[in-house]
């Protein structure tokens, strides 16, 4: 039975509903995969529309209508779960959506390094340019002002996954996408929508490093060997 946390007993079988509904069914595909063991889902109460109307005002952009449907079914989404290897349970898969409270800004410090005259993450653009991209792939976002970016995980420190708005000029509609920065601060194409991003966690079942699929170079040899031992490659 899937672990729902921070709820009272009487409230069980409506909570459980409610985690098969935003899980998509993956709580009962996990339970009864061989190896897996303390499936936790962190129950949230939905956010309050004025708190979306606050985001909103304080970061002057609308969030896409999907996003601001599951923050009103959700704040947030935490679902975890664990692998027991050799007589012992390791934690493996993370599924997560940050609250409204947690959609801050991407960071964006002046330098990269302290120092002066040092490179800035906007000195990063210049790539855009110099370099061919599929017609296929829509173009990467801007450190700069053009752009404005917000986490919506920090993927286990192993990148981040964010809410893009793009061509953020005077008057103009913003239009979201969900893109990818990896570790060496490249972007990475993900979805057009949130709801399109939210399947894909959860069709990787939040495997580690699951996200750098979406790169030339893959996850890392030590993320596919732990896939490779629960047997979900």
């Amino acid at each position: 039975m899937i672990e729902i946390i921070q709820m009272d007993e009487t409230k069980d079988s409506v909570a459980f509903k409610v985690a098969e509904r935003l899980t998509l069914g993956i709580t009962r595909i996990l339970e009864n995969m061989p190896g897996v063991v303390d499936v936790r889902f962190a129950e949230r109460e939905p956010a309050e529309k004025r708190g979306l109307l606050s985001w909103e005002q304080k970061n002057t952009c609308i969030l896409p209508e999907d996003l601001r449907d599951f923050y009103l079914t959700t704040d947030g989404f935490t679902l975890t779960w664990s692998v027991k290897l050799d007589s012992e349970c390791v934690p493996l898969g993370c599924m997560m959506i940050n609250s409204v409270a947690r959609l801050c800004p991407l960071l964006q410090p002046v330098s990269l390094f302290s120092l002066p005259n040092a490179p800035s993450l906007a000195d990063l653009d210049w790539e855009e340019s110099s370099t061919e991209r599929s017609p296929h792939v829509p173009a990467a976002p801007h450190f700069d002002s053009r752009s404005r970016i917000f986490e919506l995980d920090s993927c286990g420190g192993n990148g981040k996954v964010c809410l893009v708005y793009k061509n953020c000029t005077p008057g103009a509609l913003f239009k979201s996408e969900i893109w990818f920065l990896d570790r060496s601060l490249c972007w990475h194409f993900l979805t057009t929508t949130f709801t399109s991003y939210y399947r894909l966690m959860i069709t990787h079942l939040g495997l580690p490093e699951w996200q750098y699929l979406f790169t030339p170079y893959g996850p890392s040899p030590q993320a596919k060997s732990m896939s490779e031992r629960v047997c979900f490659c």
